[in-house]
Parts: structure tokens; sequence; C-alpha cells
């Protein structure tokens, strides 16, 4: 029976695909065993696949599959972290999570499909020293008995949630990329970044965010996401696919299927999603749908649960109606489904972390993330399937999705960087500048009542209050750089009465008061917006800038001039002091309705809206 409304017609794609997997898998059954390289049998074939198209040898990858142990296979299907800034690094961080003491340990013990990298793993530290990392981890993998490249992944969604700093380039993140409405700017932002990431080694990324935003109350998606309009957010999910595979990093979209309606974060509870299969289909499913139809390399599960896409109410991540039903059968979806990470409360709550992977595959999935305890989820599918729980034809279809995802993004060719070539990539003036091009089409100027806006400045005396020590020191510096005497004073994100009375008496000798705020609209914030109204009441001007959600200017009555800019990175601080003095004009355009604070359903300010010079 068809999961689609009924008003929508069943598609036949997905049973196309499922019987063109089905058919490969057929052939293992049947195909000899053909040692040797890929190279070597690609060669012998005619019209040798490019690695930037489909095309794949399913022979030899069949071939593969044939000559591996369970052992490896199962290891194929698991991505963890090592702490360390080399494979070889000893952190006694690595015995305490893993039971080995260095990344290539890990490598050796479990065979491994794959390695994230962050910066609290100490995995990211310099260009070279992560480019360095990624040629060892390739190394450690080709010195296993299958000699299977690695992926190598990272959360570079940029914005909010960015893992390699700088000098690698900054561009803002989905939020402000959905203001400035440009799927070109959308997709060079996702080539750029890609490059970037290549050059490092980092051959897979966990973006884009593919979820539509349409809860003020958000906590853990809101600017992560491209906007509330569901086919703006497919046209930036594809455009951002796009622009990774052009450089050829495995582009993954993420949450499936939808973490757009929480006011929950599933790192730490389970959310769960109240919209019926219509509302589903009509606006979670729509950038899923698209990046599907794109050739969208990978997708990430969510752990949400959608009681009218599972009844039984099992997270996203366990849930087969949802990853076999939905994503594959209805949206006809056969690339490579990844968890998110196994380690956060959304998924934990309900069943063992030994459970936890064995149903995860049960459900569709192909890649387990961040199991917490690597060694115990291991040996829990390696006995779901000895027990006969899995088959290992099962763990075959996963296991042929990933080789061919290697085998795509060019893997196979050559999984190592040169050293020596990332400068003439990583961080370039030319990236920097359409990094600064992009962001400066994507500040939105919500309200101008007084017409404060633009600012001339002169000799003026310019205090930059606010959350975020980095964030006022920044901002600061490159309103200082236009002529401005600046004066920083930090509140924090929920400033108390003697913080906020110290504002009030420099706001009494400045010409201009900047305030960043960041989720004021949170109520254990409320301090930032008891900040805002006092400095209003000193008559002095005062521009609030959100340098995150948008939403907050609906708690903050009486203020007149306000802009966000979804962000709080250098190039997105930068964009916004053009629009403060004139030298822009603010070009963005809200990817959010904006609510009144008492009302959800009454819009403050519509989406769309945006005021320019």
């Amino acid at each position: 029976m068809s999961h689609r409304p009924c008003q929508r017609s069943s598609t036949s794609k997905g049973r196309f695909r499922l019987l063109a997997m089905a058919s490969v898998l057929s052939l293992l059954g049947t195909l000899t065993v053909v040692p040797g390289t890929l190279a070597a049998n690609a060669d012998e074939r005619p019209g040798k696949p490019s690695v930037h198209d489909d095309r794949v040898p399913r022979g030899w990858i069949i071939n593969q599959i044939r000559r591996m142990t369970l052992e490896e296979k199962v290891g194929q299907l698991f991505v963890t972290y090592a702490y360390g800034e080399t494979v070889d690094t000893v952190d006694p961080r690595n015995q305490a999570a893993h039971g080995v003491d260095t990344a290539r340990e890990l490598i050796d013990t479990y065979k491994l499909g794959g390695m994230i990298y962050f910066a609290w793993s100490d995995n990211v530290s310099n260009p070279a020293q992560i480019a360095n990392l990624s040629n060892g981890i390739q190394n450690a993998a080709l010195s296993q008995r299958m000699r299977i490249p690695m992926l190598i992944s990272t959360d570079q969604e940029q914005g909010l949630v960015t893992r390699v700093g700088p000098p690698a380039t900054q561009f803002p993140g989905n939020m402000a990329l959905g203001a400035g409405r440009s799927t070109d700017d959308a997709r060079t932002a996702a080539r750029i970044t890609g490059a970037e990431l290549r050059a490092l080694g980092i051959n897979q990324n966990y973006a884009p965010v593919a979820d539509v935003n349409i809860n003020p109350l958000n906590p853990v998606i809101a600017v992560r996401s491209f906007a509330e309009n569901p086919q703006l957010v497919a046209e930036m999910t594809v455009a951002q696919a796009a622009g990774y595979r052009q450089e050829n990093v495995a582009a993954t979209a993420k949450h499936f299927p939808g973490h757009g309606n929480t006011d929950t974060d599933s790192h730490i509870g389970v959310p769960i999603i109240h919209h019926s299969v219509q509302e589903w289909w009509e606006i979670d499913a729509p950038p899923f749908e698209a990046a599907v139809e794109a050739g969208i390399d990978a997708i990430m599960t969510a752990h949400i649960i959608v009681p009218a896409l599972d009844p039984a109410e099992d997270p996203a991540t366990l849930s087969e109606p949802i990853l076999t039903g939905f994503l594959r059968e209805e949206l006809g979806y056969d690339g490579v489904v990844v968890t998110d990470a196994l380690d956060m409360a959304g998924v934990r709550e309900h069943y063992g972390d030994e459970r936890v992977p064995v149903l995860a595959l049960k459900a569709g999935v192909d890649m387990l993330l961040m199991p917490p305890d690597i060694d115990l989820a291991y040996n829990a599918v390696l006995d779901a399937v000895r027990d006969g729980e899995i088959t290992e034809r099962r763990i075959d279809e996963s296991l042929y999705r990933i080789l061919r995802l290697k085998y795509q993004r060019g893997l196979y060719k050559d999984p190592f960087v040169k050293i020596d070539a990332i400068d003439d990539v990583v961080g370039i003036p030319e990236h920097y500048a359409e990094a600064q091009r992009v962001s400066d089409a994507t500040t939105t100027l919500v309200a101008n009542d007084a017409g404060v806006l633009p600012w001339n400045p002169g000799d003026d005396d310019v205090l930059v209050t606010g959350w975020g020590v980095t964030t006022t020191q920044n901002f600061a510096n490159v309103i200082g750089e236009r002529g401005p005497s600046t004066d920083v004073f930090q509140t924090g994100a929920n400033p108390g009465q003697a913080a906020i009375d110290e504002v009030v008496a420099r706001a009494a000798d400045s010409d201009l008061v900047v305030v960043t705020t960041m989720n004021a609209w949170r109520p254990g914030n409320s301090g930032q917006r008891d900040l805002v109204e006092a400095l209003v009441a000193t008559g002095t001007p005062v521009a609030v800038v959100a340098v995150r959600d948008a939403y907050d200017i609906a708690y903050m009555p009486g203020v007149e001039t306000y802009l966000a800019t979804y962000s709080y990175g250098i190039e997105a601080l930068e964009a916004a002091t053009r629009v403060l003095f004139g030298e822009n004009s603010p070009q963005g355009t809200l990817p959010v309705t904006i609510p009144t604070a008492e009302e959800s359903d009454v819009p403050l300010y519509p989406y769309g809206h945006g005021l320019s010079y």
C-alpha cells in the first residue's frame, strides 16, 4: 500500500531502484572472484567510467564484497572518531572511548568504513595537520587486507556548525543563504567549501541541512535551516549538493524525515513531530525528494518520532516504515543512508546500545555513526548476522552502496592529498572575497523605524555591547576601521542588573549603541531583553543586531532599528557593518516569519520582509 496521500500517485521509481539493487545482489551468487585492483579491472572495460559520474564497475564491487570476511563487511558500516592530531597519536582518551591507543589501532581492530573529525577530538588544528591526519588514516585503511579507502567526514555546514576554522574560508550558514535567496551563491559556498575540505583529505561533508524550520522555538535546527519555505529549502539543498559534488566531496542531506518542527533537541531528548502524512509531504519531504532526484550521495537520519509515518513511534533512525517505506520505496532513494550520532539521547531512550545498531540496519540504514561503545555495537551486529536476525545479504546491500560511493567520489583512484598544494586552495584571497560577497547579500534590515540607518560614520563614539566576547570585539574592530572610536562591553547571554547599569552609563557618553543579541527569545536569556529595553530608554540611538535567530525582535518591544545576520562570523559582522554605515544597501529578506511573542500564528514580520536604502 502506498504511503502517499490519496491525491498523489505512487511513484514507480522506488520500486525500479530496489529491483535494480536486487539484480546487482543476485550476481553475488553467480560471479566468480576476479582478484586485482580497481584500476586494472576498470581499464579492461570499454569506456572506463569517470570518477565524476555515477557509472561504476559493479561486477568488480561485487567481487570485492565476495572476498570480504563478515568482520570486514561489518566494519565498513561504522563511522567514528579518534582523538589525536595524527593517526599514531597515543591519547588516553582513545582507551577510554574505544579501548585502543591510536586512530591506526582503531582502524586495524574494526576495519572501519569512515572516520569523522571534530575540534574536541583534536583533529582540526591547522590545514597541514588535518591533511597529514587524513593521509595517515588512508594509509592505515589501505594497509588492511582488502585495501578499501576511507570516507573521512566532518560537519562543515558553515555558519553556526563549522568544524574547520580559519584559515579555511568561512561562509555564512544556511539561513543567511536563504535570506540571500541565490541558489548560485549557495552552490558557490558549497563548491569552495568542498574544494578546501577535499584539499585537507575530507571527502564527505555532513551537509547540507535539508530541514524546513517552521518552528520559531526550534532549539537545534533554526539558522542551520535555509528557510521555512519547503521549495526554497529544496532549491538550496540541490544547489549545495551540486557544489560539493563538483569538488568530488560526498554531500549528505540531513535530517530525514525532517527536524524542522520541534522544540526539543535530539541531543538531549526525543523530539516528536506531529505532522500528518499530508503535512509531511507538503512541508518536510520536498527538500529530500529534490535531493533524491538530484542524486544526493548520502542522507542522514533524524532521531525523531513521527507517529503519522510510524505508528509504532520508533525514532526515524530505527524505523523501517520511515527509512525503507518512505525514503527507499516512496522517494526511490538508493544511496547511502547514515545515522545521526548514535550517542545522542534521541535514539538511546527506548533501546539499549547493543540493540540500536541492529535495529538501525533492519530499518534501512547503511552506515552507523559514532556508537557510544564501538566494540559493543560492532559485535552486536556480528551476532545479529550469526544468529540470523540480519542476513549477510542485507549487510552486502549496504556494503555495495558504501563501496559504490567511495568509487564515485574517486577514492579508489587516489584518496591521498598533496600537502604542498594546501596553500593554493585553502583560505586563498579569491575564496575570502567570494565569502564576503555572498555574505553581503544576506544581511536583513528588519526595522528602521526612526531612520537611524544608514549611520554616517565620523568621529563618533560607538558603544558595542551585548552577547559574545569575540563577537563584540570583532564587531568593534570592523566598525573602528570606518573611523569611529569604539568602546566594547560584553554582557553575556543573560546579563544581570549590575552589567545592565554599567552599559547604560556608558551609553550616555556614546553617539550610537550597537548591541548584539543571540537567542534572546529563550526564557533563560531574558537579561538580553532587559539590556535592550534599558538601552532604548536612554534615548541614545540603538541598533540591535541579532547574530543568530531572527526571532529576537518579537521579545523586545520598542526596538526601532534591527538587523538580522543569522551568524556571528567575521564575514557576517563585516557585512552588517557595511549596511550600518550605508556602504551597502541591505539585500537580505526574511527566510522565516517572525511571529509575535504572544501568538505564534500571528506574524510580526512576514516571510520575505526586508528593508533597503
